[in-house]
């Protein structure tokens, strides 16, 4: 492979990784907030991934010479190709939005990463400041994902890109996150959430299966991002470990959607309400895409565990996408004994913490915010570049 063409494949591999990402979030978002002109940008990355893909397949056929490069390169087609299967499913899950309104079964924090919308009021310190002086992935630990300008959308924004009295911004991040960033943008304290709505001579019993599947499709929403992220992370760091988790969470994610499509099926007995049949199906959709989606992180973790060498084009993909994957000591003896929630890692850096692995080989994954910090711990996360710095601070500065 010439210069030249593995510099192009970097490239398309960094924004597959990239666009693929901000298509999940957008998704969820459309389907949330029950919003068509979101969902319409989805299917606009969704079209570029295909494109990428095609480019790729060309690129990879353009330089491979001899049978080593075509082991390699098939191994980045493999990740590449579930980076597409991942961004097919965020554009099934965005059609739901087209189609009916589901966000009053959701509750938006119930999701590891929240999904919000605020309106930037008069108090707000975010007035008239660009996203690269704010900081706010590293200051609260949200990422905005959308703007809206009177009826103009901006997309994926630029850290130059000023904000406006009066902007819409849709953001993504930790729960814990939500009530710092709600304030600075409206001024006002945030009022926590509210409870789900239901339909007025709802039985019951069908109000039971109903918020059970709700809960199902946040957990199913929470696993399967973070199997992407556990795949990823097995790969950077060639862990067999984590790769095999990937696959046990696949498992899980499995067994998660033939009991959602049981509980839907109750909840359809008796139904005659088109509209509430409509709602069930969409529900029932975004689960089994979650599920697509666990199943194409298992796709890339396989490459791990069928112990192919991957081409140093793909780790420097991973290192330069827009989000980062560390793997971190816990040396702070400031940190230890304390829990993930007293220490607000994900407020303060914006970074997720996917797994932390005991000094006795143990792996707690997906740590719950009572998880204690010890000695000898080492921790595997995710998050935006700019709290690269501020992490390593927190988490292995020796003081």
């Amino acid at each position: 492979m010439t210069e030249t063409e593995a510099f192009n494949v970097k490239d398309v591999l960094v924004d597959m990784k990239d666009i693929s990402g901000s298509m999940l979030d957008l998704a969820y978002s459309a389907v949330l907030y029950s919003n068509p002109e979101i969902a319409k940008e989805v299917f606009k990355l969704e079209e570029q991934m295909h494109s990428l893909l095609y480019k790729l397949r060309i690129a990879i056929m353009l330089g491979t010479r001899n049978p080593e490069d075509a082991i390699e390169f098939t191994a980045i087609l493999q990740m590449a190709s579930a980076a597409e299967k991942i961004s097919n499913a965020a554009g099934d899950i965005a059609k739901i939005a087209e189609s009916v309104d589901i966000s009053h079964y959701l509750d938006r924090e119930d999701f590891e990463e929240a999904v919000i919308n605020v309106r930037i009021k008069p108090p707000s310190e975010l007035r008239d400041k660009t996203l690269k002086e704010l900081k706010l992935e590293t200051e609260t630990g949200m990422s905005v994902l959308a703007i809206k300008r009177g009826v103009k959308w901006i997309y994926s924004p630029d850290e130059n890109e000023r904000l406006k009295e009066g902007d819409l911004i849709i953001s993504s991040g930790p729960t814990e996150g939500i009530p710092i960033f709600c304030k600075i943008a409206t001024g006002e304290e945030y009022k926590g959430k509210k409870e789900k709505e239901v339909a007025r001579g709802e039985g019951i019993k069908r109000r039971r299966i109903t918020e059970e599947i709700a809960d199902l499709i946040a957990d199913m929403k929470n696993m399967s991002e973070l199997t992407v992220g556990l795949s990823y992370s097995a790969v950077m760091f060639d862990s067999k470990e984590i790769a095999e988790e990937v696959g046990d969470l696949e498992e899980s994610m499995d067994r998660m959607k033939d009991e959602l499509e049981i509980l839907v099926m109750e909840a359809a007995r008796g139904i005659t309400n088109r509209s509430n049949f409509d709602e069930l199906r969409g529900l029932l959709h975004v689960a089994i895409s979650s599920e697509i989606i666990s199943d194409a992180a298992y796709e890339i973790a396989d490459v791990v565990l069928r112990d192919i060498q991957l081409h140093p084009v793909f780790l420097a993909s991973i290192k330069e996408s827009d989000e980062v994957i560390l793997k971190l000591d816990a040396k702070n003896k400031d940190i230890y004994r304390k829990t993930l929630k007293e220490l607000n890692i994900e407020t303060r850096t914006g970074m997720f913490i996917l797994a932390i692995r005991r000094k006795d080989g143990k792996w707690v994954y997906n740590p719950a915010g009572d998880a204690v910090i010890k000695k000898g711990d080492l921790l595997i996360m995710r998050g935006p570049k700019e709290g690269e710095e501020k992490i390593k601070e927190i988490v292995s500065a020796q003081l």
